[in-house]
Protein backbone atom coordinates (compact mmCIF):
# COMPACT_ATOMS: atom_id res chain seq x y z
CA UNK A 1 0.00 0.00 0.00
CA UNK A 2 1.38 3.41 -0.96
CA UNK A 3 1.77 6.12 1.63
CA UNK A 4 -0.21 9.31 0.92
CA UNK A 5 1.94 12.35 0.12
CA UNK A 6 2.68 14.62 3.04
CA UNK A 7 0.16 17.40 3.53
CA UNK A 8 2.84 19.52 5.15
CA UNK A 9 4.04 22.30 2.87
CA UNK A 10 7.57 23.61 2.53
CA UNK A 11 6.36 26.89 4.02
CA UNK A 12 4.87 25.08 7.04
CA UNK A 13 8.23 23.49 7.82
CA UNK A 14 10.16 26.73 7.28
CA UNK A 15 7.69 28.56 9.50
CA UNK A 16 8.07 25.91 12.22
CA UNK A 17 11.87 26.31 12.17
CA UNK A 18 11.63 30.10 12.40
CA UNK A 19 9.01 30.00 15.16
CA UNK A 20 11.07 27.58 17.24
CA UNK A 21 14.16 29.76 16.83
CA UNK A 22 12.17 32.88 17.75
CA UNK A 23 11.27 31.25 21.07
CA UNK A 24 14.95 30.80 21.96
CA UNK A 25 17.88 33.04 22.76
CA UNK A 26 19.50 34.69 19.73
CA UNK A 27 22.43 32.26 19.63
CA UNK A 28 20.44 29.13 20.55
CA UNK A 29 20.05 26.19 18.20
CA UNK A 30 17.31 23.71 17.42
CA UNK A 31 17.39 20.20 16.06
CA UNK A 32 15.55 19.63 12.77
CA UNK A 33 13.56 16.96 14.61
CA UNK A 34 11.94 19.69 16.72
CA UNK A 35 10.46 21.25 13.58
CA UNK A 36 9.47 17.83 12.25
CA UNK A 37 7.69 17.09 15.55
CA UNK A 38 5.98 20.48 15.54
CA UNK A 39 4.37 19.91 12.15
CA UNK A 40 4.37 16.13 11.80
CA UNK A 41 3.00 15.06 15.16
CA UNK A 42 3.34 11.33 15.72
CA UNK A 43 4.63 10.87 12.16
CA UNK A 44 7.49 13.32 12.73
CA UNK A 45 10.16 10.86 11.58
CA UNK A 46 8.61 10.90 8.11
CA UNK A 47 9.16 14.68 8.03
CA UNK A 48 12.89 14.69 8.83
CA UNK A 49 13.99 15.00 5.19
CA UNK A 50 11.52 17.87 4.78
CA UNK A 51 12.93 19.56 7.89
CA UNK A 52 16.50 19.33 6.59
CA UNK A 53 15.37 20.58 3.17
CA UNK A 54 13.57 23.53 4.77
CA UNK A 55 16.72 24.34 6.75
CA UNK A 56 18.66 24.28 3.48
CA UNK A 57 16.28 26.75 1.88
CA UNK A 58 16.58 29.04 4.90
CA UNK A 59 20.39 28.81 4.67
CA UNK A 60 20.19 29.78 0.99
CA UNK A 61 18.01 32.75 1.96
CA UNK A 62 20.64 33.85 4.50
CA UNK A 63 18.31 33.44 7.48
CA UNK A 64 19.89 30.51 9.35
CA UNK A 65 23.08 28.49 9.44
CA UNK A 66 23.76 24.83 10.09
CA UNK A 67 26.15 23.70 12.81
CA UNK A 68 27.76 20.53 14.07
CA UNK A 69 29.56 20.58 17.41
CA UNK A 70 29.21 24.36 17.42
CA UNK A 71 30.93 24.89 14.06
CA UNK A 72 29.14 26.15 10.94
CA UNK A 73 28.98 23.42 8.29
CA UNK A 74 27.66 23.00 4.77
CA UNK A 75 24.37 21.11 4.95
CA UNK A 76 25.02 19.39 1.64
CA UNK A 77 28.14 17.67 2.97
CA UNK A 78 27.24 17.37 6.67
CA UNK A 79 26.86 13.81 7.93
CA UNK A 80 25.17 12.97 11.19
CA UNK A 81 23.29 15.21 13.60
CA UNK A 82 23.00 18.89 12.76
CA UNK A 83 21.65 21.93 14.55
CA UNK A 84 20.00 25.05 13.13
CA UNK A 85 20.57 28.56 14.44
CA UNK A 86 19.70 32.06 13.35
CA UNK A 87 22.35 33.79 11.33
CA UNK A 88 23.71 36.85 13.10
CA UNK A 89 22.91 40.12 11.35
CA UNK A 90 25.73 41.17 9.05
CA UNK A 91 27.47 37.81 9.36
CA UNK A 92 29.03 36.34 6.23
CA UNK A 93 28.32 32.61 6.08
CA UNK A 94 30.90 31.98 3.39
CA UNK A 95 28.24 30.10 1.43
CA UNK A 96 27.22 31.12 -2.06
CA UNK A 97 24.02 33.11 -2.29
Amino acid sequence: MNEPPSAISDRDMERAILELLAQRAANATICPSEAARAVGGEQWREEMDAARAAAGRLVAAGVVEITQRGEVVDLTTARGPIRIRRRAAGQNTGQPA
